[in-house]
């Protein structure tokens, strides 16, 4: 039996329709899977209702002790909790986690370097419990992690990008694993505004290469970064897709690979 490692990506879950049509495909892929789930805008809209204003640096939210609660309401709670009642109604017995339910995903505090991230973890595969996400599956449930690791002082903001990278490493020392990050895009794109211009696989030369020349930027990089770490430690494929192409995407009819 193999496993199923999926990161759904912000923009999906911004749009009920959009997440709900997810779900349903989602909750009927055959054999052993695990979700993860970033927070999308939903964070940041109601903490503008509360009147915590979003500070980002470089792309990364800096989490403030207002903030961190903030996110553990919206992702662990809210978020969280929305999408295992949608799997539970399709018929998925899923199970919703954080990384310190059972300290599956222990976690150290980012050290402050050049910028302070506040309440921000980084995770590491070789710490992740996955004994007890194995028993989890063999039990005939499907974890659901919300985007929030664990350390003795507490909760911690942790990429969702990332937790799926190090859980599908861990993973891979008891079954075969393929990753999926699934977002609003077909693939990899030659020209971003084609989404007919997805590139089918893509090697660790072409990155290097389609770097240089500036068709992979922004914020691609560290999803293929993060997805040829995971091949290097043992991930079997990494798929890179539309939410909407879910099964193509596994079959490898759809989306660029990675291997």
């Amino acid at each position: 039996m193999h496993l199923i490692v999926i990161k759904i990506g912000g923009n999906i879950i911004d749009d009920p329709a959009k997440l709900s049509a997810f779900l349903k495909d989602f909750a009927t892929l055959d054999g052993y899977k695990i979700l993860v789930h970033g927070g999308g805008k939903i964070a940041t809209d109601i903490g503008k209702k509360l009147g915590i204003e979003p500070n980002y640096v470089n792309g990364r939210r800096i989490t403030d002790e207002q903030t961190l609660n903030l996110v553990t309401m919206v992702y662990a709670g809210l978020i969280n909790k929305n999408i295992v009642a949608e799997l539970q109604a399709g018929g998925c017995n899923a199970i919703g986690l954080t990384g310190a339910d059972g300290c599956i995903l222990p976690a150290t505090k980012r050290p402050v370097k050049d910028i302070d991230y506040g309440f921000v973890g980084d995770v590491k595969s070789d710490n992740i419990n996955s004994e007890l996400i194995n028993k989890f599956l063999h039990t005939g449930l499907t974890p659901v992690f919300a985007p929030l690791t664990y350390s003795a002082g507490g909760l911690l903001n942790t990429n969702a990008d990332t937790i799926a990278q190090e859980v599908a490493q861990a993973m891979s020392h008891h079954m075969p694993v393929q990753l999926v990050y699934c977002f609003e895009k077909k693939g990899v794109l030659i020209d971003a505004e084609d989404d007919n211009s997805a590139i089918n696989r893509i090697t660790a030369k072409d990155f290097d290469e389609l770097k240089e020349k500036g068709i992979i930027s922004g914020g691609m990089i560290p999803k293929l970064e993060n997805a040829f770490t995971a091949i290097d430690k043992g991930v079997e494929s990494v798929i890179i897709g539309h939410a909407d192409d879910l099964h193509a995407l596994i079959s490898g009819d759809s989306g660029t690979c990675i291997r």
